[in-house]
């Protein structure tokens, strides 16, 4: 023994070699390093699953792994699990041979073809552990226990410790066929098989290695794999930081633990962090695929090879050419998706003859109808049974006799029409009212007893199944069909009424949907009276009883069958089955509907029948019982489906005793599905030696409509008794019949359903439009004349007269005759004979590029793809969902528990090609759930609608999902074609150059703030105080105690207050402090690191006071120093700052012990502490400014983690303040709110510029005393009666998360809004408008005015552009079309009006400021109706760029931009963001006058004229600023007037959009689209690589719902922008970076995803 173990450790060992050699092939050369420690653990993980379990490793994710067996487990369990396997449950379908045969020669046909290599999708460990609310499920009753749950196995190693497969392995495990492991496993003993599947596992990397480990393998010698080589060593290895990549190699920036100190609404996220990055090329190369491996950092090919795998897959050329290119329009779109094929195969035949049934003849000695049966029978005969039951023990149970049917039936007919079922006492029920039948499936006689004590009574019954929960699938329908027909009683068993769900007081509770009901229950009633008869006998025409039936979408409808209808239908089945009295039957099927209650519970009574039932959860338990029956019985005939011949067949144990040679009906009810035919088949075959007659076999077809269609008649003889075709499903596809070779892989074998009932006419009609016969060989729906069928759907007149007044047209489009038909939902057509032959149901029907495809079809194929071995046979859902235009199919199968992530994901990619070659047809989406997570029916079958609705909405929660867009969805918009600017200069005049942008009467695009007004230069104090240092010296002596600055605490107290002359002397503390210690020269960089507040304030203006420039760096993060701190080092590093100042508590933290671990912190500058100055009083070294001379830097990181700063000079900050003052009228008396970061762009400006210029005193609240408390800033507002306030998108989405609750009490507290006159968002992208007027109507009930909110407008080269003013008209909207937007044009449309988005000016264009819209590309001037990239001058612009990484030509002309045509000689800044212009009217309310104007334009800009109306409102409040006061009057003066005014809409960065397709997308539109599609979507961010585009979604919600967002995120995008999602990533909230003005950084998100960091849910790539 021990001796075959060491043979098989030896010969592991050399299989492994060999692998290693054979990997060596895949080597990819641009891995880099692999450290001893690294190889080791790798060849452990890799011998791991081969090496005897006490050699073995423990596998990192902490599982134990199973020894040699792999997955195998005890012989033991091995025979009790095939013991199972015998009784498959749920097996509504079935196996076919010969579909398994076809399934296997068409995928060995397709391993020839090169493959496409499916990516595997990346799923986190603990998603594929169980989650809680998963063990729930597996508890359900009716569950599968068909296989074990094997916990340890090996397949279920966690999928990061499963290997990534290179591109290369994947197309080799792809092409390596699959059918050989399955081929050699059905010969092997499982013992040996098992190990045999695991060398081959090993050998081929089917199951090998798979995705997850950081590096391919690799030998020991590093040489080999291209490590760097020396020269190379060394630069990496060089001290100097500049991409933050490097510091963070090895860091995973993205798993921090979210940050505790937070309570707020938000406290998930990470906290907001600028990250920077330095691309070496423009982004836009990126995009290209030979730039796959140049991605720094080790590890990150991972996801970037999963793509471009995806790529490689996607290059084949799809198998249909597209008939044509579409422009982009619904209508196109709709064409495209239903092509005409020249080549489709046409019916040929003529057309068709209807199928007249024989003469009906009614046997003399039958009863008259079902009451007199009942009477005769429950006196003459009344010991004979009616019917009997088995317990599910399959002991016998309870036996109703004849005459126990007649008085029961007979008591509840009475007590029905006497009882006073309301409180008022009035008796509420009478002849023709409705009432609900609720019996379980085990309890035929206590229904067969309501249902005839109805009849008698003259009520109608409405069979339902028992409701086992509140909200069952499907319960609201229900509920709908039971208030449709005004039900107020339901009628039930004692047992029953105990089982259903209570509320506390005892009361049945109100199920979804319901009506309320009266429950009564039907066993134990009183006698009823001696003289008491039944009310004399209805009309024929009223209805005797309403049978539900479900259509594709889950509407539940009632279709009433009259008296004489049911009756007629009685005696045609009577007819066709021969049926005569005392003949004992075995019924399996459901009793409450259809063919179960035709057969066992009215034409049985109408024959004085014995009915012997079986339970579902009998069949469950014992699969032959149902034999057994018939045997004991020997019963002659029984009603069973194919479901039933499969279970019975699979019971071989039990098949000795049985005896079938009693029976001469064996009708099969689902004989109309395609699939009965192999069960008849099979189990004809095995049971013919048990006496069973090939004639007793009788498929029927028939419907809730129509009621029987057809059966084969017992006992038949004659040539056309029955047949069977083998039929084209490709012709079938196109609705017409072709017949097959019998070994043809896309056939389909049909068996027929018999004749045409007695006394009935069948035709077949077109499936569309018109109901024109059809053709001898076309496929069409059946239609049934007869008096045999249904009359109505109950209330619904509508769909009643397109389903049962159905008038067939010949082909001259005239009715053939007056008959009415029935529609069936039955599609088929009549062979020879008047056989009829049914190919599918109207509710199986997806038709899918004009084509069309039977659900059932499709399960087979599925089925017939190993079914045993990964997914439970009976349980799969196949559905079609409409996405853009067209249907796509959708397949749903539970999963077995014990298979694991590759093989299931492996037996998807197969499934997809046996469905593409045998019905050459993309399956769009494939899902697998966990074992009993499909909603189920009353019987155990698939609730195939409300898994279609679960799964729309989201709440399937899928294990695995496999979406394949890239090749189902072929009517896509044809790509736009963008034209270079180098094929326009070669044309005429210089007009063209602008690419044809000015559309006739369009006018150029540019506009203008108002004037500054002159300063007068030559008076002195103009000269003296002209900048800002100066302008604070001049107020710390004229106004000296003047309050400039409050700085609050969470609390709502002030923290700090500061006036004019204690700031001055603060600020000369600190320019002692750097001269003195700092040894400061004029013109030094100074790193300023405060956290927000004064001391900020006053160490800026010392640093001016020395003439050293300032750069202000937001201080680190204590709690997510990972990512923040490499950000303020790398500022100062690229500021060229020769000193860092800060305060005491930042001091600490950049050199703790944390932050040594991220950065250096020994290469820090001199580093000085504010909180330690020197004491004594020394002169200041004051040096004045000029007004080139910078006054300070600002730094920020853009979205796309470029950090650039920017130079502003003294005059610019002038410039700027001034411009501000005029806008918003600041003076000394007012009071601002600040509540935004004071770091960069106009936030720094309103917080440490501002109030020094213009006096006023501004309150300071850091945002993150916010997060603390969010009433915070609203109060402090209240409390100051602020006019004007500055805020960030942060801020306020803190307030209207974490205030929407306590608005009520915030009014208690006085807080009054009303004030507020400005609310301003200061902010670098477009507008959000959604979070503005949900803040808006928020906190309207606090008095704030809807026009007070808006937001500002500013970017890099000039950081405030745009800003509401104080008297500015509201902000204005409009709705542009987001199609038109995609091709660079603004078409305006109405509100709510299809593809439009909702844009909101950005405040308006300060004073000073001219701005156009030019082509980013060709430089020519925009018209008004183009998209364009903005351009500005000012005499704010910032005077260039200090450094921004990358190429420094790029940017050369951000500052000096000069238009090719017009006026050449204008510079301009180019911000780099998209926008338009658009002159808007608007008149304005004051003062009581209505004041509106008008605008001439001026050689094509706009600039309104102001004129003072009537009395400023200003007075008194004149500012005593030298130099500045004349320009007050024009300021004041514009408060009054009306403006017409140009617009500016910002629709966002031309750095962030993504071309696709040709087209322009930005980003934020697609997100907003992600974001409604389902309520768990907390956060989501689109970037592309390598033009995929790829969409990362938070999910605020438990892991298993992962996988319901990925269909959802797909189907919504390809919607409404008509793009396919190339990758799905699902992340856990605060994943998303934001920085810190609230943007999302989706470049750094890019980076995480392609170094791995990201550490995802799961990981989707859609095909």
């Amino acid at each position: 023994m021990e001796d075959d173990e060491e043979a098989a450790k030896k010969q592991s060992v050399v299989d492994l070699e060999e692998l290693y050699v054979w990997l060596q092939q895949f080597e990819d050369p641009t891995i880099g390093d692999i450290t001893q420690k690294g190889y080791e653990k790798k060849r452990t993980r890799l011998l791991a699953p081969y090496v005897p379990k006490q050699a073995q490793v423990r596998s990192i994710s902490g599982l134990p792994s199973t020894g040699p067996q792999g997955g195998s487990s005890s012989p033991g369990t091995r025979a009790r699990r095939r013991g199972n396997r015998r009784l498959t449950r749920h097996e509504s379908r079935y196996h076919s041979e010969v579909r398994q045969e076809a399934v296997q020669q068409a995928l060995a046909a397709m391993q020839n073809r090169p493959k496409p290599s499916l990516p595997m999708p990346s799923k986190r460990t603990s998603v594929m552990a169980k989650s809680p609310d998963r063990e729930r499920h597996d508890s359900a009753s009716s569950s599968d226990e068909d296989s074990l749950v094997n916990e340890g196995d090996v397949q279920s190693t966690p999928e990061r410790e499963r290997a990534r497969t290179t591109p290369q392995q994947q197309q080799q495990q792809a092409a390596q066929s699959d059918t050989s492991s399955t081929g050699s496993a059905r010969e092997t003993p499982p013992q040996q098989r098992q190990q045999q599947i695991h060398r081959q596992q090993t050998r081929l990397p089917n199951g090998g290695p798979g995705p997850g480990h950081t590096t391919v393998w690799e030998e020991r010698d590093p040489i080999s794999v291209g490590a760097p080589r020396g020269d190379d060593r060394k630069r990496m290895m060089k001290p100097e930081i500049t991409d933050l990549a490097d510091v963070m190699q090895n860091l995973r920036p993205y798993t921090q633990p979210p940050d505790v100190t937070h309570n707020t609404a938000q406290s998930r996220r990470m906290t907001a962090a600028d990250r920077v990055n330095r691309y070496n090329q423009s982004r836009q190369s990126s995009a290209s695929d030979d730039n796959m491996g140049t991605v720094t950092g080790t590890g990150r090919w991972k996801v970037s090879a999963k793509i471009q795998q995806l790529l490689n897959t996607l290059k084949r050329p799809k198998r249909r050419p597209l008939p044509e290119f579409y422009e982009d329009d619904d209508i196109e779109l709709e064409i495209a998706a239903n092509p005409k094929d020249p080549n489709a195969p046409k019916p040929e035949g003529s057309s068709m003859t209807s199928a007249v049934g024989e003469q009906l003849v009614v046997p003399s000695g039958l009863p008259r109808n079902l009451e007199a049966a009942i009477q005769r029978y429950g006196s003459a005969t009344y010991k004979a049974p009616v019917a009997t039951v088995l317990d599910p023990n399959g002991k016998l149970t309870i036996t109703l006799t004849y005459g126990k049917l007649l008085s029961r039936s007979q008591k509840i007919a009475y007590t029905l029409l006497n009882k006073a079922f309301s409180k008022g006492g009035e008796t509420c029920l009478k002849s023709g009212d409705r009432i609900a039948l609720v019996y379980p499936n085990n309890d035929p006689i206590n229904f067969i007893c309501a249902f005839y004590g109805c009849l008698q009574a003259g009520i109608v019954p409405v069979p339902i199944e028992v409701p086992l929960t509140r909200r069952d699938a499907g319960s609201q329908q229900i509920g709908f069909l039971l208030g449709s027909c005004g039900i107020q009683v339901a009628l039930t068993s004692e047992a029953c009424l105990k089982g259903l769900p209570k509320t506390a007081t005892g009361e049945v509770v109100a199920f979804k949907g319901w009506p309320k009901l009266q429950w009564f229950v039907t066993e134990h009633l009183a006698k009823t009276p001696k003289d008491w008869l039944p009310p004399p006998r209805l009309t024929d025409d009223t209805p005797a009883y309403i049978e539900y039936t479900t259509d594709r979408d889950g509407s539940v409808m009632g279709v009433t069958v009259t008296r004489a209808a049911m009756l007629a239908h009685c005696r045609t089945q009577t007819m066709a089955c021969n049926y005569t009295e005392g003949e004992n039957m075995v019924c399996v099927l459901d009793f409450k509907r259809e063919v179960g209650l035709w057969h066992s519970v009215l034409t049985s009574v109408l024959n004085g029948m014995h009915v012997v039932f079986i339970p579902y959860a009998l069949m469950k338990v014992n699969p032959a019982s149902w034999m057994q029956m018939i045997t004991k019985y020997r019963a002659s005939v029984a009603v069973v489906k194919s479901r039933d011949l499969h279970w019975g067949l699979l019971a071989t144990k039990d098949h000795k005793e049985v005896s079938l040679s009693s029976l001469r009906l064996l009708l099969v009810a689902d004989g109309a599905n395609p699939w009965s035919l192999s069960s008849c088949d099979q189990f004809l075959s095995v049971f013919q030696a048990k006496g069973l007659r090939p004639d007793a076999i009788c498929p029927c077809a028939s419907s809730s409509e129509c009621l029987t269609v057809s059966v084969r008649r017992p006992g038949r003889a004659g040539v056309n008794a029955t047949g069977r075709g083998v039929l084209s499903m490709s012709g079938l596809s196109y609705g017409v019949v072709r017949v097959d070779q019998e070994n043809s892989l896309t056939s389909l074998t049909l068996q027929d359903c018999g004749q045409v009932m007695p006394g009935c006419v069948i035709v077949v009609v077109k499936m569309d439009g018109p109901s024109y016969l059809c053709k001898t060989d076309e496929v069409g729906e059946i239609c049934v004349n007869s008096g045999a069928t249904g009359s109505q759907y109950w209330g619904l007149q509508g769909l009643t007269n397109s389903t049962f007044r159905v008038q067939p047209l010949g082909s001259d489009g005239k009715p053939i005759g007056e008959a009415e038909y029935t529609r069936s939902g039955l599609l088929g057509f009549l062979g020879p004979g008047g056989l009829v032959f049914v190919c599918g149901s109207r509710d199986g029907l997806m038709t899918v590029t004009g084509r069309k495809h039977n659900a059932d079809d499709i399960i087979a194929t599925v089925l017939a793809v190993e079914p045993m071995k990964f997914i439970y046979r009976g349980r799969i859902a196949v559905f079609s969902i409409r996405v853009l235009r067209d249907e796509r199919i959708c397949v749903i199968a539970e999963q077995r528990p014990d298979c694991s992530e590759e093989e299931s994901f492996q037996w998807m990619s197969r499934v997809l090609q046996a469905v593409d070659s045998i019905h050459q047809v993309g399956i769009y989406c494939l899902a697998l759930v966990p074992p009993n997570y499909l909603p189920k029916t009353p019987l155990g079958g698939i609730h195939l609608s409300e898994t279609k609705r679960r799964f729309l909405e989201g709440t399937l929660h899928p294990a695995n999902v496999l979406l394949c867009p890239h090749t189902c969805v072929t009517n896509l918009p044809k790509p736009r074609e963008v034209h270079s600017a180098a094929d326009f200069v070669t044309d005429v005049g210089p007009a063209s150059v602008m690419v044809g942008n000015i559309v006739q009467g369009n006018r150029l695009a540019s506009a203008q703030g108002r004037d500054m007004g002159i300063v007068d230069e030559e008076s002195d104090s103009a000269r003296k105080f002209q900048f800002i240092s100066e302008i604070l010296r001049w107020r710390a002596q004229s106004t000296a105690d003047h309050v400039i600055f409050t700085l609050l605490n969470s609390k709502g107290a002030v923290a700090t207050m500061l006036s004019c002359s204690q700031l001055h002397k603060k600020a000369e503390r600190v320019g002692n402090l750097l001269l003195e210690k700092g040894k400061i020269n004029t013109g030094d960089h100074v790193a300023l690191i405060f956290p927000p507040g004064i001391d900020l304030i006053c160490a800026f203006y010392g640093c001016l006071y020395v003439g050293a420039v300032p750069v202000t760096i937001r201080p680190p993060h204590p709690q997510n120093l990972q990512t923040t701190l490499p950000t303020v080092r790398m500022i100062v590093d690229v500021s060229k700052s020769v000193l860092v100042l800060s305060n005491q508590n930042v001091i600490k933290l950049l050199k703790s012990k944390e932050a040594s671990n991220v950065v250096d912190i020994k290469s820090w500058p001199v580093t000085l502490d504010t909180d330690d100055m020197p004491k004594k009083k020394l002169p200041v070294m004051y040096r004045a400014p000029t007004a080139e001379m910078l006054a300070y830097l600002d730094f920020s990181v853009s979205t796309t983690g470029m950090l650039a700063g920017i130079k502003m000079s003294h005059a610019a900050v002038t410039s700027l303040c001034r411009s501000m003052k005029l806008a918003c009228e600041l003076y000394p008396s007012r009071h601002i709110a600040l509540c935004l970061d004071p770091y960069c762009g106009l936030g720094f400006a309103l917080w440490c510029l501002s109030s020094i210029y213009s006096g006023h005193h501004s309150i300071l609240i850091p945002p993150s005393e916010v997060e603390v408390n969010p009433a915070l800033w609203l109060t402090a507002v209240s409390q100051y009666r602020v006019r004007d306030t500055f805020c960030s998108y942060g801020v306020m989405e803190l307030c209207t998360k974490g205030l929407g609750s306590s608005v009520n009490q915030l009014k208690q507290r006085g807080v009054n809004l009303g004030c507020v006159r400005t609310c301003v968002v200061v902010a670098e992208e477009r507008p959000r408008i959604t979070l503005t007027t949900s803040f808006s109507k928020l906190f309207s009930a606090l008095g704030l005015s809807p026009r007070a909110v808006s937001t500002s407008f500013g970017c890099r080269v000039n950081v405030a552009i745009c800003l509401q003013g104080a008297s500015s008209p509201e902000p204005s909207t409009v709705y542009v079309d987001l199609r038109a937007l995609r091709n660079d044009r603004v078409s305006l449309v109405e509100r709510g009006s299809p593809h439009s988005l909702c844009l909101m000016e950005s405040g308006k264009l300060l004073p000073g400021v001219k701005v156009i819209i030019a082509n980013p590309e060709t430089k020519g001037q925009c018209g008004d109706s183009h998209l364009g990239e903005i351009w500005v001058q000012s005499s704010h612009n910032a005077s260039g760029y200090f450094t921004i990484y990358g190429d420094e030509s790029d940017y050369a002309d951000h500052f000096s931009a000069r238009l090719v045509t017009g006026n050449t000689g204008e510079v301009y800044a180019r911000t780099g963001y998209l926008g338009f212009l658009r002159r808007t009217e608007c008149s304005q309310q004051q003062g009581g006058t209505q004041l509106s104007g008008t605008t001439t334009l001026l050689g094509g800009s706009a600039t309104a004229i102001s004129q003072p109306q009537g009395d400023t409102s200003s007075g008194g409040e004149e500012d005593e600023t030298p130099g500045l006061t004349h320009c007050h009057a024009a300021a004041t003066a514009a408060s009054a007037t009306s403006e017409l005014h140009d617009a500016v809409f910002v629709v966002g960065a031309l750095d962030e959009t993504v071309m696709l397709r040709g087209m322009r997308y930005h980003p934020i539109d697609i997100e907003n689209s992600v974001m409604r599609c389902h309520k768990k979507i907390a956060e989501c961010a689109v970037f592309t690589w390598t033009n995929l585009l790829v969409v990362v979604v938070e999910l605020d919600g438990n892991e298993n719902e992962a996988l319901d967002l990925v269909p959802l995120v797909t189907n919504t995008v390809l919607e409404e922008h008509h793009l396919i999602v190339g990758v799905v990533v699902v992340v856990d909230p605060g994943v998303v970076p934001i920085n810190s003005r609230g943007e999302k950084q989706r470049m750094h998100l890019r980076d995480g995803f392609l170094a791995d960091q990201l550490d995802p849910i799961y990981v989707a790539y859609n095909m």
